[in-house]
């Protein structure tokens, strides 16, 4: 069992930088592909980033390549998630999940990955 806890979140203006943490106790985390993915009001939860195991390994949902950059620190066994200019559009819970494997089955759905943080709220404002 993989246990997940963001932090970093806040209220930021638009333009802006912020820097999520997930910070992972359990299981094997070194083996585990890791994402963050996205929740804004009223919609679905979305992917926004994922990392391979190793870190070798990287996806970007469309709307934040180039502005957003996943890393992590299996040392310290961290996942980050770096987002810069910052949107309006960027508003949402944001959310730690790890997979039972270095790669996902798919990136994109919540499916495949089994461990979940309880999120950290980002609120850009215009």
């Amino acid at each position: 069992q993989v246990y997940l806890v963001e932090s970093g979140g806040g209220l930021v203006q638009a333009g802006a930088s912020l820097k999520l943490s997930c910070t992972a106790s359990g299981g094997s985390f070194n083996t585990s592909a890791m994402a963050w993915f996205r929740q804004a009001p009223g919609k679905a939860r979305e992917f926004v980033a994922g990392l391979s195991g190793s870190g070798g390994g990287t996806m970007y949902e469309e709307s934040v390549k180039g502005r957003f950059t996943i890393s992590r620190d299996n040392a310290e066994r961290r996942v980050y998630l770096q987002m810069n200019t910052v949107k309006p559009e960027d508003t949402a819970v944001y959310y730690c999940a790890g997979a039972n494997s270095p790669y996902p089955e798919t990136w994109f759905s919540r499916r495949a990955y089994t461990y979940w943080g309880k999120g950290t709220l980002v609120t850009v404002s215009s």
